[in-house]
């Protein structure tokens, strides 16, 4: 895959939030490979970026930022320096509430948290870069989650938050040539998803959700990624592309 970038001018960067484990690990290395200019990554833990760069090379530029901050997506845009981006890849969030709660302040504070988490860091992030993505060509992907379209209530309300903004978004730059859509991946392995919750019990849950009776891997949800961040995606926008081995199966 080549970068959007246009034959008349330098590469510009790539930017992925949630980079350093997982999906986000998984897509910056397939950008790495697969495109010139750097990658900004963005994540809460350092250490875990400059693992990253370490293990990927002299084209990663960190920054630790909290995104769901206005801050945070400052940092970023500092790190960018001006620079056209290409591909922009929202992959921050996860569920940080995973407990059901009745109390009325304990339900307040788990849906806040949830949406601070998986919906500020998007729209943040996305909205400073807005004006430095390439016209034509700029990709914007986002990763959402199947949670959005069947729980839970907390997490998976805050992921279906983001499909009507990126398809809103992408009526708005389409017009840039900017693509603009989402990836709602089920189970997912090897991830920090799920933290200390996970077992092998778990695993065998959520595994035999799907037909298929596993998980996806990073990498499988990174390829769909880069795809729909690449050129030959350039006519697909406004789209939620499921990605769970038949744990969904679509309906006409």
């Amino acid at each position: 895959m080549k970068g959007a970038e246009s034959a008349d001018r330098a590469p510009g960067v790539a930017v992925v939030s949630g980079a350093a484990t997982g999906i986000g690990r998984a897509v910056t290395a397939r950008l790495i490979a697969s495109r010139p200019g750097e990658v900004v990554v963005v994540g809460r833990r350092p250490d875990r970026l400059a693992a990253l760069a370490d293990q990927l090379g002299s084209r990663i530029v960190a920054v630790a930022a909290d995104l769901s901050e206005p801050d945070g997506a400052r940092r970023v845009l500092t790190a960018v320096d001006g620079r056209t981006v290409d591909v922009l890849v929202n992959n921050a969030g996860g569920n940080v509430d995973p407990h059901r709660v009745q109390e009325l302040d304990a339900l307040a504070d788990a849906w806040q948290a949830n949406l601070r988490a998986n919906v500020l860091p998007v729209v943040l992030l996305t909205h400073a870069l807005l004006p430095l993505l390439a016209r034509p060509g700029g990709r914007i992907v986002t990763v959402g989650s199947v949670a959005a379209v069947r729980g839970p209530a907390t997490y998976g309300g805050a992921k279906a938050a983001l499909h009507p903004w990126s398809a809103e978004l992408a009526a708005q730059l389409a017009r840039d040539q900017i693509t603009v859509n989402l990836v709602a991946p089920g189970y997912v392995t090897d991830t920090e998803f799920y933290g200390d919750r996970m077992s092998a019990e778990l695993h065998a849950d959520r595994s035999s959700r799907s037909p298929m009776n596993r998980g996806a891997t990073p990498d499988e949800v990174a390829a769909t990624v880069c795809h729909l961040a690449g050129p030959e995606a350039g006519f697909i926008t406004g789209q939620v592309v499921h990605i769970n081995g038949g744990a969904l199966l679509a309906r006409a």
